[in-house]
């Protein structure tokens, strides 16, 4: 078995996807017990709008994992088949599911592109075109809802958060998260459009300080992918960067209002683009989650943020139906797709060349 083969079998092995599961669990069942109210069960009026709304959540995951698909096919300028690119974006998303997610899933999928032919400045220059991406969104997607929503109902006030010796609230922490990606999505973006090599040298420069020295190594080799996405990804035309972005803007777009629909289904409501924004918030908070795929932090925040919106007692279980739907399924299907990906990539290829010899 080759050495990448048993490193991979590794990186998901049983222990790492059994830990998120446990605490995702264990979260879910202690806010479940203590949140019980059989009336609130009761209570539920079904229509044919709620089923509607739910027979709606099904379709929205198909699309959003459809746009992530369609957009990697892009940007490995459709080098990977419709099926390739399943397999890759499951993967993708089950590495990132038994992360935790202030690391992301990114080194796995730099191997996981790459052991799909792409040579691996290409498959720098993918890896990383998507996270800035996936920044860009977020970063002109708040300032957007704001404006639609404005600011006034748009933080609460509970819980606070402990950062260093300093206290901070849910705007605080916000205010913090946003500025970071803005930053770090400023310095890719000149590094990947005007001088990466300037922005490598001041990566270099800014980790020299002391209390960054620790991280002075993936400062250097995020100067070095940048270099390299740049000369990939500089020249493309306008209408590649319109089509990346509009794809992009879909597929987070369906993740999203994945909840509104949930919602909607047991409670109508009419303040879609403030549960919208609410999530945004909540995303940052889950982007500096230390457990994998953020378990236990997701399905705890979840009533906290938008709780409000959703009838008495019910918040809990909507906070676990919730997960059920938008991360437990990737688990179970990047179990299922990470053998038969393994045995293409590994074996597949011997076969073939097997093949072509004997005829």
């Amino acid at each position: 078995m080759p050495s990448r083969h048993r490193q991979i079998l590794k990186f998901f092995s049983l222990k790492r996807i059994s830990v998120p599961i446990i605490i995702g669990l264990a979260t879910a069942t202690f806010l479940f017990v203590r949140d019980f109210d059989s009336q609130v069960f009761t209570g539920i009026k079904w229509t044919k709008y709620s089923a509607l709304w739910l027979a709606l959540i099904p379709v929205l995951m198909i699309i959003r994992d459809l746009s992530y698909m369609y957009r990697i096919r892009l940007l490995t300028d459709y080098e990977l088949s419709w099926k390739r690119s399943f397999q890759v974006i499951m993967l993708w998303e089950f590495a990132s599911s038994i992360t935790p997610s202030v690391v992301g899933g990114s080194a796995v999928a730099l191997f996981i592109v790459h052991k799909e032919g792409i040579n691996m400045g290409r498959t720098t220059a993918v890896v990383m075109t998507t996270a800035l991406l996936d920044e860009l969104f977020y970063i002109i997607m708040v300032p957007t809802v704001m404006l639609i929503t404005g600011t006034s109902n748009l933080f609460i006030s509970e819980p606070s958060f402990s950062l260093a010796s300093a206290t901070l609230s849910s705007k605080g922490v916000f205010i913090i998260g946003y500025v970071f990606i803005l930053l770090m999505t400023a310095t890719i973006f000149a590094g990947i459009f005007f001088n990466p090599q300037k922005v490598k040298q001041l990566l270099i420069s800014v980790f020299k300080l002391r209390f960054l020295r620790h991280w002075a190594h993936q400062a250097e080799q995020t100067g070095d992918e940048l270099i390299t996405t740049s000369s990939e990804m500089k020249n493309r035309p306008f209408s590649f960067w319109l089509k990346a972005f509009l794809i992009t803007l879909l597929s987070w777009t369906a993740r999203f209002w994945v909840v509104n629909v949930m919602i909607m289904a047991f409670n109508p409501v009419s303040q879609h683009f403030l549960i919208y924004a609410r999530q945004l918030i909540m995303w940052v908070i889950l982007l500096i989650s230390p457990t994998p795929g953020g378990s236990g932090i997701a399905e705890y925040f979840f009533p906290v943020f938008l709780g409000e919106f959703i009838e008495n007692g019910l918040a809990t279980p909507l906070a676990i139906f919730w997960r059920l739907i938008s991360y437990y399924p990737y688990l179970f299907i990047g179990v299922l797709v990470l053998p038969v990906w393994l045995r293409r990539v590994y074996f597949g290829k011997r076969r073939n060349i097997r093949f072509r010899s004997v005829k």
